[in-house]
């Protein structure tokens, strides 16, 4: 497998009159991100953008949401996140756009480490959008909407030395000290990235770290 494959196997999921959903999937730290960044990168070229990229994390809860109910320390669980709101958004996406409407969704300032209301348009232009979160796979609660709205998931895999590294190196430089990111990976992430791997199985590709061996911490 090669990037250009991925290339080439995302492209030919647009069909006439059918606008293509992609899901990205992974444990915390696994490159969704990278891949999904890189994927639209080469998709539009340097023509027309025809590949819009919405990540799952504009639907994480706020802070002052997480505060309320008592899952501040666990920021990142499934259940803190709007997953109703993303299917819908999901579902929204893969209909066929009504004339010149664009669609807004919400992105995530890692800064701040908040969600972002109407940060990323997607134009009645784009045929393929690519989505990444780590819960496109999940069977429980309202997750179990999400892959219905998705042409195909894909599942990044990268050794766990490696994702732990990368994902400390990304808490670090969003504000967390050494030893808090340690913990924080160790106990939060590494529950969530546990519950991640269990999904694995109903991925429709595997994309091993050798295909991006430049991916950064993101994802």
């Amino acid at each position: 497998m090669t990037f250009e494959d991925l290339v080439r196997r995302a492209a030919a999921l647009v069909r006439p009159g059918h606008r293509a959903v992609l899901g990205v999937a992974g444990s915390p730290g696994a490159g969704k991100t990278t891949l999904a960044a890189r994927l639209v990168r080469e998709l539009n070229g340097g023509g027309p953008a025809w590949v819009a990229h919405v990540p799952m994390d504009g639907f994480h809860l706020a802070d002052a949401e997480l505060d309320r109910l008592g899952r501040r320390a666990r920021k990142g669980a499934p259940d803190t996140f709007d997953a109703a709101g993303y299917a819908a958004l999901l579902r929204r996406l893969r209909e066929e756009p009504d004339g010149d409407e664009t669609v807004y969704a919400p992105g995530f300032e890692r800064v701040l480490e908040q969600p972002l209301a109407g940060a990323i348009p997607v134009p009645s232009t784009a045929r393929l959008v690519v989505t990444e979160g780590n819960y496109l796979l999940l069977e429980t609660g309202a997750w179990a909407r999400v892959r219905a709205q998705l042409d195909e998931v894909w599942f990044c895999e990268l050794d766990e030395p490696e994702r732990i590294r990368r994902l400390t190196a990304r808490h670090e430089e969003f504000g967390k000290g050494h030893e808090e990111a340690v913990a924080w990976v160790l106990g939060t992430d590494q529950r969530n990235a546990d519950l991640v791997a269990g999904t694995r199985a109903r991925a429709d590709l595997v994309v091993p770290a050798s295909v991006l061996p430049d991916a950064d911490a993101r994802g």
